[in-house]
């Protein structure tokens, strides 16, 4: 079984910085997912650190610097209302906030890592949303205004979609996130009733550009949202560990031909004890249950994982899998 660590901030480290110098920074952060892939050899690189935030920071959110290793975020939001959003124009994405430095150092690292699948992270419209206005404003829209809140993550779709024309452009392919939709922050029903119609246009729009179906990341509780997300036509899903794992991979047994990323739980490679790791990759394997399309993560490996930890992780996997 293929192994498929998720490697942000967590590149810093390898690289012996903080997550907010390499995010900041063009050839670092090149740098630090050009060592991580020569270490790792994992697939996709996904180039970034705050994967979240470039699109927010774009439309003219502020990022803070953390306190020593802690990974940048948006604490201030630009706007507090659904309709202050239906008046945002598209970024542009050659000249607006980290967007194009974060492409150059893409294009840095396919060049330097010949047979490395890059991707560019882009954003889910309920995600960005999140970041531009705050959740619990978004929260309390949703219970007063839901229509409202759905024609804006409509709205927000253009801007993902031409900033995904330029990652094409480069000759680039895209990572999609949207964890922020994921239950308990947003019900099922919610899901389906304000955000499948925007995450749906996305998805279609995004797979024309790159050729593909692109693959839908949502981390969190998502298996009561399975059978929306699918619907998306999506053909990669990640089956997180902060869900019902069993019953998620239960539902993906009528759909074979979608992989599946089962996430361990990241905390065993942080802890000391190496049996805890291999409990942990004998339980996915014993989920994926012989499954041809099918591959294991890690969920976002914290900065302070040891990357020896993730090598020896790497090796039992593959141990197994012979």
């Amino acid at each position: 079984m293929q192994f498929c660590p998720s490697v942000y901030e967590h590149a810093a480290r390898v690289i012996g910085k903080s997550p907010w110098e390499v995010s900041r920074n063009g050839r670092l952060l090149s740098q630090a997912h050009i060592e991580t892939f020569h270490l790792y050899n994992h697939r996709p690189i996904v180039v970034g650190i705050d994967i979240y935030n470039l699109e927010a920071e774009a439309y003219g959110a502020t990022v803070d610097r953390p306190a020593g290793t802690g990974v940048p975020a948006i604490v201030r939001h630009p706007y507090s209302t659904s309709k202050e959003l239906m008046t945002l124009e598209p970024f542009n994405s050659k000249t607006d906030g980290r967007i194009p430095m974060v492409i150059e150092a893409a294009r840095r690292v396919a060049d330097k890592c010949h047979k490395a699948d890059v991707r560019v992270p882009l954003s889910g419209p309920f995600s960005l949303a999140t970041n531009l206005m705050g959740f619990e404003n978004l929260l309390c829209e949703i219970m007063t205004g839901p229509d409202l809140v759905a024609r804006m993550l409509s709205h927000l779709v253009a801007g993902q979609v031409e900033f995904c024309k330029e990652v094409v452009r480069q000759g680039l392919d895209i990572a999609f996130f949207e964890s922020a939709a994921t239950p308990p922050l947003l019900s099922p029903q919610d899901f389906k009733n304000i955000e499948f119609d925007a995450l749906k246009e996305t998805m279609k729009k995004t797979a024309a550009l790159v050729g593909h179906p692109v693959p839908c990341i949502i981390g969190g509780d998502t298996a009561p949202i399975l059978d929306s997300i699918l619907e998306t036509g999506t053909g990669y899903v990640c089956c997180p560990a902060g869900t019902d794992q069993k019953l998620f991979m239960n539902i993906m047994q009528e759909h074979p031909d979608v992989m599946v990323r089962i996430n361990m739980d990241p905390r065993p490679m942080t802890s000391k004890n190496f049996g805890d790791v291999e409990k942990e990759v004998d339980r996915i394997f014993e989920l994926a249950n012989n499954r041809g399309k099918v591959c294991i993560g890690t969920g976002c490996l914290p900065f302070e994982t040891d990357p020896q930890a993730v090598l020896k992780t790497k090796e039992y996997i593959l141990s197994k899998s012979t």
